[in-house]
């Protein structure tokens, strides 16, 4: 009995975590499909960020110094290490 109730405990806990992870890549998905658009405003409407410490990040990146970009990117914003590098990622072509 204690062995059956192990596994239907084990198999809950397994599909929480699958529709938790399930609900973060679709919300992932939303928020880089979001920033993408904002960007595409942004550029159309020749709005610029100016911000001298973001262009430390985009220069760090162009020189291919990712990963010291994506350090100066956390700093600057309090990303997580995801977000930062997509950041990154985005500033270089």
């Amino acid at each position: 009995m204690n062995t059956v109730m192990l596994v239907v405990i084990a198999l809950t806990g397994i599909v929480a975590i699958v529709t938790v992870e399930g609900r973060s890549s679709r919300l992932d998905r939303r928020v880089r499909a979001l920033d993408r658009k904002m960007d595409l405003l942004l550029e159309h409407l020749q709005v610029r960020d100016d911000d001298p410490q973001l262009a430390q990040v985009t220069a760090l990146a162009r020189e291919g110094q990712d990963i010291a970009a994506i350090k100066k990117y956390r700093e600057i914003t309090g990303a997580g290490l995801l977000e930062a590098k997509q950041a990154v990622d985005r500033m270089t072509p």
